[in-house]
Parts: C-alpha cells; sequence; structure tokens
C-alpha cells in the first residue's frame, strides 16, 4: 500500500519535480493545486498523470487541499508563504515537503519567529517537515558525509560555502522576479513587501542561505554558534536591489565543533569563487574536499616519527558518478519513466539512470520524503537541520547591519532519535 501526495504550486520550479513525485513507486495517489486554473489543467489533461489523478482531486486553493485526505503534501508555492502553509498543512494532519528557503521575508525577528513556529508545529501535530535543499543532494555532499561517516576527515578544521548567483546570470533574477510577481499570489507579495517597505525593513542575500550552508552543516554535522559578517550594498541605484541593504554577504562562523566556516552569498558579482556558482569544501586534519578532489594524508605516529619516511599527501579527482549514493532499482526504474516519457519500456532497459536537476538532486529530494512518509520516520532535511540553515543567515545579515559585530546563532537543538 504507498502513499497519496498534493502537489501545491505547479509554476515552473513545482513542474520539475511533480512527474518525479507521480512515478515513484510508493505513491499511489496524486493530488494537483494550484491558483491559476491554467496550470492546473495543464497536468489534469496530461495523460502521464492519469493512472495516479482523479478529477475530484483536482483544487484550487490550499484550504481544499488540505480537506483532502491525502497523508502528505509538496509546497511549491511562493517563497514568502511557504512557512505559514507549511504549517497550515500539518495542522491539517498531513506530511510537508516545502521548497527553500524556509520563508523569504526581509524582517529577521520574523524569520526567526517563523523558524520557531515551524518546529513547533512539527512537535505539536507529529507530522514530518523536509525542506528540499538541493546542496543537501548534491553527488559532492553524499560523497563527503560518507567520508566524515568513516571518520576520514580526522578533525574538521575549516570550511567554505557560497552561492554567486549574479542578478544578470544565466537564470536571471529579474525575469525571475517578474514571473513570480505576475502571479495572484505574486501580486499579493508587492503588497506585502509595500508594508515593510514602509517601516524601512531590508533584507539581503544571506535570507537564501540554504544553497552555501548546506554543504558545510550537513557533512560536518555541526551547527552555528556565533558569526561575523560584511556586507557590499549596491552603489548604482539598480532598482532591483532597492530592497536589500546588501546585493553581496560574506560571513565567518564559529561552529559547534570548533571549526570555522566562511559563507558567501553574492547577487551582484558575476563569476565564481571555485568551479562552480553553488559549492562548497571541507577541510580537516587527514582529509579535505575541494573541487570533485579528495586530499589524504597518513599521519605518522607523533611520538614516533621517523625522518626518513615521511607521508606524502595524495590526492583523487571524482566524477559525479563515483560521489552519488545509490537509489533503489524500482525508484530509478520509475524515474526514468518520467524522465522518458514516450519511450517504450523496453529502451529504458538499456538506458542508464542519469539523476538529473540541481546537480542531480531532484530525484533524490523526491525519493528521501517519499520515503520518509511512507516509512513513518524523520526525513534527512528535517525541521530542525532547515532552521539551523535560515538562522545562519539570519545571524549574518545581522551581523552585516551592525558592521561586522558578532552576532549569537540561535539553534533549536537535534532532531530527537527514535528508538
Amino acid at each position: 500500500m504507498g502513499i497519496s501526495i498534493g502537489l501545491v504550486g505547479l509554476g515552473s520550479f513545482g513542474s520539475a519535480f511533480a512527474p518525479l513525485f507521480k512515478n515513484h513507486p510508493l505513491v499511489d495517489r496524486i493530488g494537483l493545486c494550484d491558483r491559476e486554473p491554467t496550470l492546473v489543467a495543464k497536468f489534469a489533461n496530461d495523460p502521464f498523470y492519469a493512472n495516479k489523478l482523479h478529477p475530484r482531486d483536482c483544487h484550487d486553493s490550499l484550504d481544499a487541499i488540505c480537506r483532502a485526505d491525502f497523508d502528505a503534501l509538496v509546497i511549491i508555492t511562493q517563497p514568502w508563504l511557504h512557512a505559514p502553509q507549511c504549517i497550515q498543512a500539518m495542522e491539517s494532519g498531513k506530511h510537508v515537503y516545502s521548497a527553500v528557503p524556509v520563508i523569504s521575508i526581509p524582517d529577521d525577528e520574523e524569520i526567526l519567529g517563523w523558524c520557531d513556529k515551524l518546529v513547533a508545529a512539527v512537535k505539536r501535530t507529529g507530522r514530518h517537515y523536509m525542506l528540499g535543499e538541493t546542496t543537501y543532494y548534491h553527488p559532492q555532499s553524499m560523497f563527503c558525509r560518507r567520508k566524515a561517516r568513516e571518520g576520514a576527515f580526522g578533525d574538521f578544521v575549516y570550511a567554505e560555502g557560497e552561492y554567486m548567483h549574479d542578478v544578470d546570470s544565466g537564470c536571471n533574477l529579474r525575469r525571475v522576479q517578474q514571473s513570480r510577481t505576475s502571479s495572484s499570489s505574486g501580486k499579493e507579495w508587492l503588497r506585502v513587501q509595500d508594508a515593510y517597505r514602509a517601516r524601512g525593513v531590508k533584507g539581503g542575500p544571506m535570507h537564501y542561505p540554504t544553497h552555501s550552508v548546506s554543504g558545510p552543516v550537513c557533512v560536518m554535522n555541526a551547527h552555528a554558534v556565533r558569526v561575523n559578517a560584511h556586507g557590499y550594498a549596491n552603489r548604482t541605484g539598480d532598482p532591483f536591489f532597492a530592497d536589500s541593504a546588501f546585493s553581496n554577504e560574506a560571513a565567518l562562523f564559529k561552529m559547534s565543533n570548533g571549526a570555522a566556516v566562511r559563507i558567501l552569498e553574492s547577487r551582484e558579482m558575476p563569476g565564481v569563487a571555485g568551479q562552480d556558482s553553488e559549492t562548497f569544501r571541507v577541510f580537516g586534519t587527514r582529509g579535505s574536499f575541494s573541487e570533485n578532489r579528495w586530499f589524504t594524508i597518513r599521519r605518522p605516529d607523533p611520538k614516533a616519527v621517523d625522518m626518513d619516511h615521511l607521508p606524502t599527501p595524495e590526492c583523487a579527482t571524482l566524477k559525479p558518478a563515483e560521489m552519488f549514493d545509490p537509489l533503489p532499482l524500482d525508484v530509478q526504474n520509475g524515474f526514468k519513466q518520467a524522465l522518458h516519457r514516450g519511450k517504450d519500456p523496453r529502451e529504458l532497459l538499456s538506458i542508464d539512470f542519469t539523476p538529473q536537476g540541481h546537480g542531480g538532486s531532484h530525484p533524490y529530494l523526491v525519493h528521501e520524503f517519499v520515503d520518509a512518509v511512507a516509512h513513518s520516520r524523520t526525513p534527512a532535511i528535517n525541521v530542525w537541520e532547515a532552521v539551523r540553515y535560515m538562522a545562519m543567515g539570519v545571524a549574518a545579515h545581522q551581523s552585516a547591519l551592525r558592521d561586522g559585530d558578532t552576532v549569537n546563532v540561535p539553534d533549536w537543538g537535534d532532531a530527537p532519535c527514535k528508538e
């Protein structure tokens, strides 16, 4: 017996996930929800969804789909709506998957308030919350987590994470903004934004920290304790940055394991710091990972160093295929059918499954959430992990507003262990 999932938000990003959720072998039934009727009709009329979608499971509001009897909801809506919609879904008895970030609003204290409310809702309702952070399931993250479990890093010393997304890069943020504000929810956001503007509240790129902080945090299994940060404010009068205190922010965190972590969030800075615009590096006393390379050194016994046979560092360059964790075969086959619609099933047997979407993360995000709901277990990117990401960004923004003053990073603890 599989589970039932309602898909809330069928825009460009939701559309990328819909076929994967529908074709997961543990999903028996799906529902659709969007305020734009044409988007619901697009999927409802697609024969690909017919075997798991009934017309009664098509909805035009979150209220309506929350009243339906789904096990879980996937919330891929406007970023400023994520937290309140997820809480409403959990209050209605649904497990919930949220697109990133936890919430996107400019008020630091309000963001932390929503983090409080999310953790409280999970505890109160007993429902699972999972954040759909793509970096967590990049192949580099999977490889580094395996090495960390082996103890191959030794003691963690330093890490870096960055999300370099210039406003006029390939995925042009001006177009993204224009697209979002053209919908019904987007027009509502413009009115909400006016209220923040009237109060003089300005945000910054650290309010979307998940892509940059997730790698170091999930690999080291540590949380931030305090931070010093600085920002660069746009100097050209670009209207895109009118509601942002900074267009670029950089932060240095002290972590709970004693390591230091540098995080960069930039929106007015073309180029990349390493090989990729969305990446991380982790350095330990015995092993380090940077730019798809794994560095190791076998330390001698410090009390018996042989000067004639000193160790030499080793370096291995890795390909993504070598770093991915395996997915169950039936899940791979279900996703292959979703990604190669129209192909004969016998044809699919000769096609290798290649993870796609944001570094190959999409299939892993879908499988983790579906499997967690189906087996009643806490998902990997649970609410305690998610609010740690968000709190790092909020504290960094607060420090930058104070010209680099030290700011303590709030923490809600670890996910409870189940016997």
